[in-house]
């Protein structure tokens, strides 16, 4: 066990490190590393399954930062138990542009970082896709391949989020036991006191959401390791009220909103090194405390081996069908299933809405994907995104792929992203198209971080019909097409559907939101074509008769009508063509000379779709 001595310099190095990086870079939060360096010392030298040296390794626990304006903490972590990426070096480059240190931790800048954090709630957020990510790929994989813990530090920010009671009801709801949330509990915000804006009892909060939740000293390390291992040992989620001191330490800005957002100055980090008795120069760590922290980091080596020796001795089928799913790839032989599906589609022929469409994809692809975990923020009936594969998870059955979200679309959003994010699953859940603004905050972060979620969004325009101006979307189209690095698909028949589905799997790094029609469509491509023409962006769906004179740009339900006009417009000696846009994401990455084919030289070009002009104009 470490000694209280050891503890106390081993939580003083990370208090130093986000000191010095801070007052260096003239930019950031101490207030939250000094006050939470205890917990995270007792977190990561005594209960966090981890390897430095295999930062990806499929079994090991998750620490979030949902407090992810504290990310020095985070970086100071990862740095002192060896992470070979985080160097002294990016440490004092912390804030500056293009270090792996951003000012709140973004996923893929450097290993160890699980999740993009920084709009607050978020992490604890994910965190509750995370937990329950990791029950599902137990009940499919057992024990011995995964059987890890879900850590969140999260601050008072992060519990005054609306989204910190979605994601806490779920997951109280669903008896996540392996998911642990530490609250640094301060009472300091950025304007002052909490008690300025909230008095919500928190611990009362989470007990009513069905977690345990208690109070401790959390500069304590014994009061900390007692609450891990209890929580651990629990058949709920839990919570641990961590009391402690913003800015700890520091002489006469400790516990007050000075500590939170700013360099500490040097008056004050002087008199947090005769506080602490820390004489070591900025960023020097004395050689015995950096050595406890390295062996620290190696602590995990030996779980991990045998983790990875277990693997080696699974069932041949079983440990192929892991490594798949957890590689992000699909099975091979998905094309040909999409392919057969298309044919039948063109034969077919059915007039059907588009969300029913996409019912009828996923009958196809839950069938042929065992990772897909569907959902919806109760309008299951009406998003259909259930499928005869997709039976309710329960508390009492991981083993399905059914999440009912309740009417939490933010949350269910960002669970979205915490399972996708876990690894092993392709996650998708539904809610009306004018419901996405709700959603939208972790849409966006999807985008950032760069990872296959599906949002699949219903009733996307006017033609929803009887509910009106307030489930009517009409600027949302646009509002998430504007969002960098998200594919927007608006497919105008269930052959479209289908392939804006196909795309939507096979896009590791960008998230997708299918836009999808209440209203019935009929079948548009009613010839099989092979290759996937939604990949294209926008194609030519009917050429004109004889050199264009107008060309007609149409998305979704819109795609009848202006097949319609165009009817019309030929009969009257007018040949006009019609051009399909389901993505204008993807159709912008295709190279000039297929634009240029593509938008054509019609002297007269309009667009058709139920919606904003906004977007529109470089095509027309």
């Amino acid at each position: 066990m470490t000694s209280r001595e050891q503890h106390d310099r081993m939580a003083n190095a990370i208090r130093f490190l986000s000191m010095d990086a801070v007052e260096k870079a003239n930019s950031g939060h101490p207030g939250l590393p000094m006050g939470c360096a205890d917990i995270a010392t007792v977190l990561f030298t005594r209960f966090l399954k981890y390897d430095p040296k295999a930062p990806h390794w499929a079994d090991r626990d998750r620490f979030i930062l949902s407090a992810g304006h504290g990310s020095m903490l985070l970086y100071s972590l990862l740095h002192l138990t060896g992470y070979e990426d985080m160097t002294l070096d990016q440490i004092k480059h912390f804030r500056q542009l293009g270090s792996k240190t951003a000012g709140h931790p973004e996923y893929g800048h450097a290993a160890g970082i699980e999740t993009t954090t920084g709009p607050l709630g978020q992490g604890l957020a994910n965190s509750v896709g995370y937990a329950l990510g990791e029950r599902i790929m137990n009940a499919a994989f057992g024990n011995d391949l995964v059987d890890h813990y879900t850590y969140v530090l999260a601050g008072d920010g992060c519990l005054m989020e609306g989204v910190s009671q979605e994601a806490i009801a779920l997951a109280g709801h669903l008896k996540l036991n392996k998911l642990i949330v530490f609250w640094d509990n301060n009472d300091i915000s950025i304007d002052g006191p909490v008690s300025l804006s909230d008095n919500t009892d928190q611990v009362a909060r989470f007990q009513a959401s069905g977690w345990n939740a208690s109070h401790i000293d959390g500069t304590d390390p014994e009061a900390i390791a007692y609450a891990i291992e209890a929580a651990r040992h629990s058949d709920k989620p839990t919570m641990i009220a961590c009391k402690t001191t913003i800015g700890f330490g520091a002489p006469t800005k400790a516990g007050t909103n000075k500590a939170h957002g700013s360099p500490l100055g040097a008056d004050e980090i002087a008199g947090a090194r005769k506080f602490f008795n820390w004489d070591s120069p900025p960023f020097e760590i004395p050689a015995d405390i950096l050595d406890a922290w390295r062996t620290a980091g190696k602590a995990g080596v030996k779980a991990r081996t045998d983790w990875e020796g277990r693997l080696a001795k699974a069932d041949a089928k079983l440990k192929a069908e892991f490594e798949r799913r957890i590689s992000g790839k699909l099975p091979s032989n998905f094309d040909a299933v999409i392919a057969d599906y298309k044919k039948k589609l063109s034969a077919d022929k059915p007039k059907v809405a588009t969300r029913k469409s996409s019912e009828m994809a996923l009958e196809v692809i839950n069938g042929a994907l065992p990772e897909t975990i569907g959902g919806s923020a109760d309008l299951t009936g009406s998003n259909n995104t259930k499928t005869s594969q997709t039976k309710n998870i329960t508390s009492d059955d991981y083993g399905q792929r059914y999440v009912h979200y309740g009417i939490r679309e933010h949350g269910m959003a960002a669970a979205i992203n915490g399972l996708t994010l876990h690894g092993g699953l392709i996650a998708y859940g539904g809610t009306f198209m004018c419901f996405s603004d709700y959603a939208r905050p972790s849409m966006r972060l999807a985008s950032l971080m760069g990872i296959r979620s599906i949002f699949v969004m219903t009733h996307d325009s006017i033609g929803l019909g009887e509910d009106g101006p307030t489930h009517q979307p009409v600027e949302h189209l646009a509002a998430l097409r504007a969002i960098p690095n998200h594919n927007v698909f608006r497919p105008a028949d269930a052959v479209e559907t289908a392939e804006c589905w196909q795309i939507a799997l096979e896009s590791e790094k960008t998230p997708s939101t299918l836009a999808l029609t209440r209203q019935n469509l009929p079948t548009v491509r009613d010839e099989f074509v092979a290759r996937n023409l939604s990949s294209q962006g926008a194609y030519e769906l009917a050429a004109a008769s004889s050199e264009a004179a107008v060309t007609i740009f149409a998305t979704g339900s819109e795609v009848e009508i202006a097949l319609g006009a165009r009817d019309l417009l030929e009969k009257h000696g007018h040949p006009t063509r019609v051009v399909s846009v389901p993505c204008f994401e993807l159709f912008d990455q295709q190279s000039d000379d297929y634009r240029k084919k593509t938008i054509g030289n019609a002297p007269i070009k309009m667009a058709i779709e139920a919606g904003i002009r906004q977007g529109w104009d470089h095509l027309i």
